[in-house]
């Protein structure tokens, strides 16, 4: 546990100073005092690459071909499949629940709205938070003799949950990291996780660029439709439950392969 800490703590750190020296480069060779989307997309992204660099180099999250290699394109696939099949489901809990204070809104926006935004959530930050929160903190967790596997996964997705700063997204983050802890232990490898994480992140950057804005419901989306919108969430289960079926039957590790 301790350990798992620590590549937590480590995680803040890095994102904290580097969200500090790039305040502090941008106010000294800018004139504008002002974040921009352009200052927190290059942040965002710079720290997402430290972080990959740190603990593939330090070795704290061990990132192997060997999975790969037993070419496990169904399984990527159907993880893809079920992130597009989670989304309505996933919408339609949250607007169930009361609403949570959405702290980060702004600078969500900023990233969202901006074509680069994509590079840093939906390619960068895929890979850097599963190899800090699976190939880091879930591995050293699983290593754990006072912990099943459940609770392993547990621990990390509330580490995973905690770290947005954001209680809107947190129900969400937590459950996703339930999904994605799951998945790590069923192969051993990261990739999964990535998979889902960049289908989960891509779907999200192009459903806020069609409608814009926090507050937007399925109702909207739907044509007002209360009918229209418990079709599309079992529609949308339809396609969920036999994906993580079918992810049942066929992730394994590369050494059962």
């Amino acid at each position: 546990m301790k350990k798992s800490i620590s590549y937590l703590l480590i995680f803040i750190g890095i994102q904290l100073a580097g969200g500090a020296v790039m305040n502090l480069v941008w106010k000294l060779f800018t004139s504008s005092q002002d974040m921009s989307a352009t200052q927190l997309i290059v942040a965002t992204s710079v720290i997402s690459v430290v972080v990959i660099a740190l603990f593939i180099l330090m070795r704290w999250a061990l990132v192997s071909p060997n999975w790969l290699r037993t070419r496990p394109w169904a399984v990527l696939a159907w993880c893809v499949i079920a992130a597009m099949g989670a989304i309505i489901p996933s919408m339609w809990l949250q607007e169930q629940m009361p609403e949570l204070p959405n702290l980060m809104e702004n600078e969500f926006d900023f990233i969202l709205r901006n074509r680069w935004g994509y590079l840093a959530i939906g390619l960068l930050a895929p890979f850097s938070e599963e190899i800090v929160f699976r190939g880091a903190i879930l591995r050293s967790l699983l290593s754990s003799s006072k912990l099943s596997s459940w609770g392993a996964i547990a621990f990390s997705a509330f580490f995973f949950a905690l770290i947005h700063m954001n209680p809107a997204q947190m129900p969400h983050a937590f459950v996703i990291g339930l999904l994605l802890g799951w998945m790590y232990c069923r192969t051993g490898s990261i990739l999964p996780g990535v998979a889902y994480h960049w289908a989960n992140n891509s779907i999200a950057y192009v459903l806020y660029n069609l409608y814009p804005g926090s507050d937007i419901k399925l109702s909207d989306i739907l044509g007002g439709s209360q009918q229209h919108v418990l079709l599309a969430v079992g529609f949308s289960l339809v396609i969920l439950l036999p994906a993580l079926y079918q992810l049942y039957l066929r992730m394994r590790p590369a050494s059962e392969a």
